[in-house]
């Protein structure tokens, strides 16, 4: 029981410690692992772990320690990494990568052959290892792992190209080292057993292809309709989706053997990619489960290793060659290779080169086939765990500490934020937002009203449906070029958390809300100014405006005093409002409390309204102007 307990508290303390330093948490996950399991031996009593995840029979009447035992706990990492990669496939949506999807297909096809064969011939000529064990290494270092891109790209505000390569790349590539990493395991073992290649490893490829493609694909379907048709009561969705994966990802194995992985992502990719209810409440869940079952999975595979295993590595000079072939050759080769005719610039492609860590799905395999190999008495498969874990230990490291000074002297970057975070998919925001991005914004309209969201995207808007209270928007992919929020929600309470909350993400050029019924009534009391998107009209003034002429007018501006006149006769005009000031270089600003402190008279400037058109406002400058068109 306390080894048990142990594992998870400090679990959630190296998920703590990773937050608040901003590294990827695999790596205080797998120093813990490694303190408690094989290094602990160096000053217990007794020489043992304290923490020992296969349970082994005690001696002399003793009683026996540890959690698993037999192959119990490659069965839970087994089921585990199924729940990841279908929490990793819910986030994959097709519309992220039709920029870049060349690049992201070559990537995981011919970058990962290209890595393949390099690091095969390394680990073979580095390390003289045989063939087969060489091949196995290569196919369990193709992944890199979501779990350790996601913190880098939530902590890094690097551009969307780089942002959505890494992304899918690193969730689209774990079921194919998978695969590849299964397919050489079988050829292993039915060579050992004097079966060829083509009669046991191709057959079983093949299957692990067609079965997990198919199921994932048909039950993806299934779900979307037991979702949508609410066959299924709220309060049991999660548990019920978890058992679902669960149950789809045994089935799939037993039809084929390992084609569980492929199944799971399957099924998440379709859901992510169909318009499901509640879809951010199922994809917090699978959030919380997958942060508690890695923080698990890596703390026991770090704990299983021995202190000969990692003798292996710090005793022979050839393990760090091996590791600097990796990342310094065979990593860019590929991605160059892959990219070389996409749309990536040099410096997008050498920050994806050096960025490549690796993770749960490396590390669960290995430790999974590098026992099984060992205790078939196959040569050099003691090799395969510590090898894989110092690729995974080594990558995260690196790319944990320097990504940040790589992507900045690369200059991937975003160094101006222009997306535009819209609150609240109601009638006059949906305008608003239509208006923006006819002006080159990237727009993001959020709203816990899924059919608020659906209208916004027939319109060909950008949606998240979310509760601004229970969904952290931090953690969206898709948010990471927004440097100004529009809270314009009919709710004060929300426009005003929204602001104290996101106001520092997503509001470094500006954050504004709606103006409430007290604040009109008392002009001048708010000491919350830079705040206002407008402060003569509230949620309710917006909507009838909209309601009445669902129209954004733009209004050439001749001098400030036309423009301190118009804002007068728009205050006094029930169905026109103020919105932006629009700039000769296309910039927007809100309109200011005090425009006299807007300078507008060097022209160029436009005043842009909602609602009916306001009338003519003739200014001296104005009629020199006629009258210079007259002559």
């Amino acid at each position: 029981m306390e080894e048990l307990a142990g594992i998870i508290i400090l679990g959630i303390f190296a998920q703590w410690f990773a937050w608040r330093v901003k590294i990827p948490a695999i790596l205080p996950l797998i120093v813990i692992g490694l303190l408690v399991g094989p290094l602990s031996t160096l000053f217990t009593a007794d020489g043992s772990k304290l923490i020992s995840p296969i349970f082994e029979v005690g001696l002399n009447e003793e009683p026996g320690r540890g959690l698993f035992p037999g192959e119990s706990l490659f069965y839970f990492v087994s089921l585990a990494i199924g729940v990841i990669l279908f929490e990793g496939g819910l986030t994959l949506q097709f519309r992220e990568v039709r920029e870049t999807q060349r690049s992201i297909l070559r990537l995981i096809s011919l970058g990962s052959l290209i890595t393949f064969v390099g690091a095969g011939l390394a680990a073979h000529f580095i390390m003289d290892l045989g063939w087969s064990i060489s091949f196995l290494f290569a196919a369990l270092i193709i992944v890199t792992g979501p779990t350790v891109i996601a913190p880098i790209l939530q902590n890094i505000p690097l551009n969307r190209n780089v942002s959505t390569v890494l992304k899918w790349e690193g969730i689209l590539i774990d079921p194919l080292g998978a695969l590849v990493a299964v397919l050489v395991f079988e050829f292993i073992s039915s060579t050992e057993h004097g079966i060829g290649f083509t009669t046991e490893a191709l057959r079983t490829f093949v299957q692990i292809v067609i079965y997990g493609g198919t199921l994932g694909f048909l039950a993806g379907y299934g779900l979307f309709h037991i979702i949508k048709r609410e066959l299924v009561p709220h309060y049991l969705l999660n548990v019920f989706i978890l058992a679902y994966v669960l149950f789809i990802f045994v089935l799939s194995d037993q039809l084929a053997h390992e084609s569980g992985l492929l199944a799971v992502v399957v099924m998440g990719l379709v859901l992510a990619n169909k318009d499901v209810p509640r879809i951010k409440e199922i994809l917090s869940f699978k959030e919380s489960l997958s942060v508690l079952l890695i923080s698990i999975l890596f703390i026991l595979l770090a704990a299983n290793m021995n202190m000969s295993e990692l003798r292996l590595l710090t005793e022979d000079w050839r393990p760090l060659a091996l590791f600097g072939c990796v990342i310094l050759v065979l990593r860019p080769l590929s991605v160059f290779i892959s990219t070389a005719r996409g749309n990536l610039s040099t410096n997008e492609k050498l920050f994806i080169s050096w960025v490549g860590p690796r993770g749960i799905v490396a590390a669960g395999i290995a430790s999974l086939f590098g026992l099984k190999l060992a205790a078939d008495g196959v040569p050099g498969a003691e090799y395969i765990t510590p090898l894989v874990f110092m690729i995974v230990l080594g990558t995260v490291l690196i790319n944990a500490t320097t990504a940040r000074l790589v992507a900045r002297l690369l200059h991937v970057i975003q160094d101006t934020s222009s997306g535009v975070l819209v609150l609240g998919a109601n009638d006059f925001a949906i305008t608003i937002s239509e208006y923006l991005k006819k002006q080159g914004r990237e727009v993001f309209l959020v709203d816990s009203n899924s059919s608020n969201i659906r209208r916004a995207q027939e319109r060909g808007l950008r949606g998240i449906v979310g509760n601004i209270y229970n969904s952290d928007l931090s953690d969206e992919y898709d948010l990471l070029d927004v440097g100004y929020m529009l809270a314009l929600t009919g709710s004060n309470d929300v426009n005003s958390y929204a602001i104290n909350r996101y106001e520092d993400i997503f509001g470094e050029r500006g954050a504004y809300r709606l103006i409430t019924a007290d604040e009109m009534k008392s002009p001048g009391a708010t000491a919350d100014h830079e705040h206002i998107f407008s402060h003569t009209d509230d949620f309710i003034n917006l909507s009838e405006a909209h309601r009445e002429a669902g129209v954004i007018h733009e209004r050439k501006l001749y001098s400030q005093r036309e423009l301190v006149d118009l804002l007068l006769i728009a205050a006094e005009e029930k169905y026109s409002i103020p919105l932006f000031i629009k700039s000769p270089d296309g910039s927007l600003n809100v309109v200011p409390y005090d425009p006299e402190t807007l300078d507008v008279d060097s022209g160029g400037y436009q005043l842009v309204y909602l609602g009916v058109e306001l009338p003519n406002v003739k200014t001296n400058q104005q009629t020199v102007t006629e009258e210079q068109g007259k002559l």
